[in-house]
């Protein structure tokens, strides 16, 4: 066995081996969509468009959730963040709104069953939605269902007139008995349709009826449908939209500039995700700044304002929240939560919060005013007068909390107000049945309004903490990778952190929680920690620790009983047990045994591994008997479906026993170490000629003239363990660079689409910048030049740049691969030394 020496070096001392220059590189400016407040899966407020004022601010989801400011420059109004957005009324309201009867029947119905006057006196009514999950009050587990809802209209005079449906699967919706909607397929979300105007004036002031077929074709059933018309909400025609001159994306900020007339405005949105710094990261408050100055050397009397929906703390816009002003210590807040209050009641993929309250906070003074007022009232005062309106209204759906700053005259010397936006979630995780408090909440005692004031004082210490960290990821990228690489990272800090929610166990552990953003909403997947794991491991081991403790305390509890590792821990943010439909045991197990290894690397020490050996040996032994030549089963990537002898797969596992081996040396245990070391090694040659295929090796054992990406093959570079000959690598790479396409390399021969994330892993096995940069420098032009504007997503078509599916998940922390590799390089090389 090859002896390799582990010292106690935390990686966190390296960083000053590494960001030892104060260089000023080109940031980011462009990217598929901007952070704005980025804190957790359900506080994550974004920019879709290049420009502020091109759209409404959005939660990630793509929900609205509106952030609007204005700035009146010598009495002349511009805006220069967001956009008014499309507010719809209920004509018949959907199950958002409250439970409706229909009639319905599960059995073919006669001719014209979606006409008027039809006679359904025989069919059954019930409660809708109807579906074939807890949220549903009617369960529907029959393929055909046929619905029948008469409404009564007193006022026909309706503008624009739209169907507001979510359904799984195939449908067809009749209004009158006319066809207004027709799809094959099923959807996550309300989708609005406009229903033609000749068929909107068969509408009739009395009875009409809203008629829908659905076949539920596979997998699960909903349906709910109403119709709404769009409210019409204009903006004042004396309002300009600013002149946007920059945009910069940093790790913990997003900072804009515009031009106002004879005033130029810095606009920055602060989210202090540090790593390095528990309670700041933990705090869920944003910084919005505003910087204002003469750009023509004239004084300019100045106002700003600010709105945030309600929006922010609900999962629709209908439900009704309720609004307080506040003015504790030495701030003006505004507070807003939904009246229903449902804690931890609901979980899934496409959901905001509805529970907790979003604040605005200012500090107090002459020069700030704050009132809640009903959606755009309070942005029509302030364009009118360039004041706050006067009323407050305690409770309604849609609301504003505006905020006003009044800089007075304004010359060629800068002036800042600032204000914070909020969420305390009071209760944020549900793990095995409790309900756990955030991280901060645990930890500090403090109530929502003492964190507010103390951050409001602490301001200039965080944006100058900020600052320096933000030098530090990008130099760090940089001396790792190249300019190009460093503005990777910047697309990708924010959203992993805050695809993550932390929280403590009630036996201390620390518990740092992803969410499966838009994949299937599973909280702790083993397979998206593995893939986001180098950004902690490079900045914190002990949030990496935190995203294996869930899975091993599933395991080590008698919660979860077989003998490989678990695929989840439920669905966000219900942590109580796995719900995925099968595992996956070779890709858990080694994900499970490779991160802890990892950790063990990074943090000088096995003492981790110590505290789960008996687990991490049950796995390893998993890996040994089933690891090499896997059965058909599903992998990281299930979306390309099932796969037997998957050759990625096998070295997976391999690493893994490496690993194992590796922390058995750590700890010690010399005869384990060098049994495991062996074992792998031995395994690696064999995989060699299995997986041979000409100039390079193949997508499984058995099936030539295929190939994959071989990312985890970037474990036994990084971590040294010298499993595989570098020519491995080489022949992998010099293939791989015939494969590219526009927007990156396949993730394998099947397809087209790829995972950039994957991609960043394989680049790293480059022995030489050129080779690197020759794979990398396709994702960026698929992150600047992607026609699908969202928070990024990890799985897209390389022809067309299109998003395949995915978005905003924290698997992109994985883009941080090729500075995990500088870091343990430099370990390595001070250990050595000593």
């Amino acid at each position: 066995m090859q002896s390799i020496t582990y010292r106690p070096k935390n990686l966190v001392i390296i960083l000053l081996l590494i960001t030892t220059s104060n260089t000023v590189f080109a940031q980011l400016t462009k990217a598929p969509a901007y952070p704005l407040i980025t804190h957790n899966p359900y506080f994550s407020i974004w920019s879709f468009t290049d420009d502020l004022t091109a759209s409404a601010t959005k939660h990630w989801t793509g929900a609205s959730q509106s952030l609007l400011g204005l700035i009146k420059v010598d009495g002349k109004t511009y805006r220069f963040l967001g956009k008014e957005e499309s507010v719809y009324e209920s004509v018949l309201p959907a199950a958002d709104e409250g439970n409706y009867t229909v009639s319905y029947t599960e059995t073919q119905p006669a001719e014209g069953w979606m006409r008027p006057g039809f006679d359904d006196s025989k069919w059954q009514s019930a409660y809708a939605p109807f579906g074939d999950n807890d949220q549903a009050a009617t369960k529907w587990l029959s393929k055909n269902l046929w619905v029948r809802r008469v409404f009564t209209l007193n006022n026909t005079d309706i503008d624009k007139l739209f169907l507001k449906i979510n359904h799984d699967d195939n449908t067809e919706v009749y209004l009158n008995g006319e066809k207004i909607y027709s799809y094959v397929g099923w959807l996550n979300k309300y989708k609005y349709v406009p229903v033609e105007d000749a068929i909107k004036q068969k509408l009739k002031k009395g009875k009409n009826i809203l008629a829908i077929h659905i076949a539920n074709t596979a997998g699960g059933a909903w349906l709910d449908a109403g119709l709404v018309t769009l409210k019409k909400e204009n903006e004042p025609s004396d309002i300009t939209a600013a002149k946007q001159t920059s945009v910069t994306i940093k790790a913990t900020q997003t900072i804009y500039t515009f031009t106002c007339g004879g005033a130029n405005l810095e606009l920055t949105f602060t989210s202090p995700l540090l790593i390095d710094k528990l309670d700041v990261l933990s705090k869920p408050i944003s910084y919005v700044s505003f910087k204002v100055r003469s750009g023509d050397g004239l004084a300019h009397n100045t106002q700003v304002y600010f709105g945030a929906s309600t929006d922010l703390a609900v999962n629709t816009a209908v439900q009704p929240v309720t609004t307080e002003q506040l003015m504790p210590g030495e701030l003006s807040i505004l507070k807003a939560g939904s009246v229903e209050q449902p804690v931890l009641k609901k979980k899934g993929d496409d959901l905001r919060i509805d529970w907790g309250y979003a604040y605005v906070a200012a500090p107090a003074g002459e020069d700030v005013a704050q009132s809640v007022t009903r959606n755009n009232d309070g942005e029509n005062s302030f364009a009118s007068t360039g004041k706050m309106a006067a009323s407050n209204i305690p409770e309604g759906r849609h609301l504003t909390l505006n905020t006003v700053f009044n800089f007075g005259k304004v010359g060629t010397e800068a002036k800042e107000h600032f204000l914070m936006v909020g969420y305390d979630e009071r209760y944020s995780i549900q793990y095995f049945n409790t309900n756990l408090q955030p991280w901060w909440k645990e930890t500090t005692g403090l109530s929502f309004e003492i964190l507010l004031n103390r951050a409001a004082k602490e301001y200039p210490r965080i944006m100058q903490q900020c600052e320096v960290f933000n030098s530090k990821i990008y130099n760090d990228a940089v001396a790792a990778g190249g300019e190009t690489y460093a503005k990777l990272c910047m697309a990708a800090y924010r959203q992993s952190v805050a695809a993550h929610n932390l929280v403590q166990a009630s036996n201390g552990d620390l518990l740092f929680f992803s969410k499966e953003n838009f994949s299937n909403g599973c909280i702790n997947t083993v397979d998206v920690t593995y893939p986001s794991a180098p950004l902690f491991l490079a900045y914190n081991p002990q949030l990496m620790e935190g995203m294996l403790n869930g899975i091993f305390y599933f395991s080590e509890s008698g919660k979860y009983t077989k003998s490989y590792a678990a695929h989840d821990l439920g669905t966000y943010p219900q942590a109580n047990g796995q719900v995925y439909g099968e595992g996956m045991p070779v890709e858990e197990s080694g994900n499970m045994i490779i991160l802890t290894a990892a950790i063990a690397k990074a943090e000088g020490n096995a003492d981790y591994a110590k505290k789960h050996w008996q687990t991490l040996t049950i796995w390893a032994e998993y890996l040994s008997a089933n690891g090499f030549d896997p059965a058909n089963q599903l992998c990281t990537d299930d979306f390309a479906g099932h796969l037997a002898r998957n050759a990625n797969l096998s070295v997976k596992a391999i690493v893994g026993l490496g690993c194992y081996g590796m922390l058995a040396e750590m700890m010690g245990d010399k005869a384990t170490a060098e049994k495991y070391h062996n074992m792998a090694v031995e395994m690696a040659k064999k995989w060699m000629v299995l997986a041979a295929d000409g100039d390079h090796y193949s997508l499984t054992f058995n099936d030539k003239n295929t190939w994959s990406q071989k990312y985890n093959l970037v474990w036994d570079k990084v971590l040294g363990l010298h499993l595989f000959p570098e020519a491995v690598y080489d022949k992998e790479i010099k293939y791989y660079l015939t494969k590219q396409n526009v927007f990156g390399l396949p993730l394998d021969s099947r397809k087209t689409y790829t995972k950039s994330d994957w991609i960043l892993w394989t680049a790293a096995l480059a022995n030489n910048h050129a080779g690197f940069e020759a794979l990398i420098d396709p994702i960026y032009t698929y992150i600047t030049q992607t026609p699908t504007r969202v928070p990024l997503s990890d799985w897209h078509e390389t022809i067309s740049g299109k998003q395949v599916g995915f978005q905003a998940r924290s698997v992109v922390g994985g883009y941080f691969m090729k500075v995990l590799e500088e870091k343990m390089r430099a370990a390595n090389a001070l250990a050595s030394r000593n």
